[in-house]
């Protein structure tokens, strides 16, 4: 498959590529990002050139994971990750600090989950978060993603353990007004709440190495834990 953009009058996503390679490095080096995601800690250009070749690439030349960085119209910075993968059938994603508390994963995520339950033909979308990621669900929540409970993670974490996350779904025929039945911390919903990761928390670095050979239709070279880009402090 080649890599195409998807866009909307508030973000622009396409592939990420080595022109982007100091941006995933310095977002992959945030506090909140480390904290809710598997990004191999400490975080160098090695592992940004691991994640551009081993997981976006390879992701997109197989269909197995199709990766997009996020960026405002018209600016060439990436301020974000957000991926879809089709053999686990989830979306993972992170936001760069600056960039965070202004709907822009909302908006990037609505985008990526309306292609995967359109064009991209999968009969549902799923969404994971370490227990306590209140952003990564915020954003989950205003997608429209229905709350399933909290159950160990699909991907390991840099321990090689399955953490305890919160898990949610989408499908074609939900409607995409938040749903009820969230965790108590996130009623009342929270308007700024910015979104560092979910899934785990992204494709970025040797969290995703693992899980790379598990996401598509066939695993893909397994190295380390998987990890995820994200929006969510």
């Amino acid at each position: 498959m080649r890599a195409f953009t998807l866009r909307s009058p508030l973000v622009e996503l396409r592939a990420p590529d080595t022109s982007d390679v100091e941006a995933i490095v310095a977002a992959c080096h945030d506090p909140e990002t480390v904290r809710w995601t598997t990004v191999p800690t400490p975080y160098d250009r090695s592992d940004a050139e691991f994640f551009l070749d081993r997981i976006v690439d390879h992701g997109w030349a197989t269909g197995r994971e199709m990766t997009w960085g996020l960026r405002a119209p018209g600016s060439s910075e990436l301020v974000g990750v957000v991926s879809v993968r089709t053999a686990g059938r989830d979306v993972g994603f992170w936001t760069a600090p600056a960039a965070r508390g202004r709907g822009l994963m909302t908006e990037a995520v609505q985008l990526v989950v309306d292609w995967a339950l359109g064009e991209g033909g999968l009969p549902e979308v799923r969404w994971e978060a370490h227990v306590g990621n209140v952003a990564s669900a915020a954003v989950a929540r205003r997608v429209g993603f229905r709350y399933l409970g909290a159950a160990p993670g699909l991907h390991p974490g840099r321990d090689g353990e399955h953490p305890l996350c919160w898990t949610a779904r989408l499908g074609p025929d939900d409607d995409r007004e938040p749903a009820p039945g969230w965790p108590a911390p996130l009623t009342g919903e929270f308007p700024g709440a910015a979104s560092v990761g979910s899934r785990a928390d992204a494709p970025v670095g040797p969290g995703d190495r693992p899980h790379v050979a598990t996401p598509a239709p066939a695993p893909t070279p397994p190295p380390v834990p998987p990890t995820a880009p994200p929006e969510t402090p």
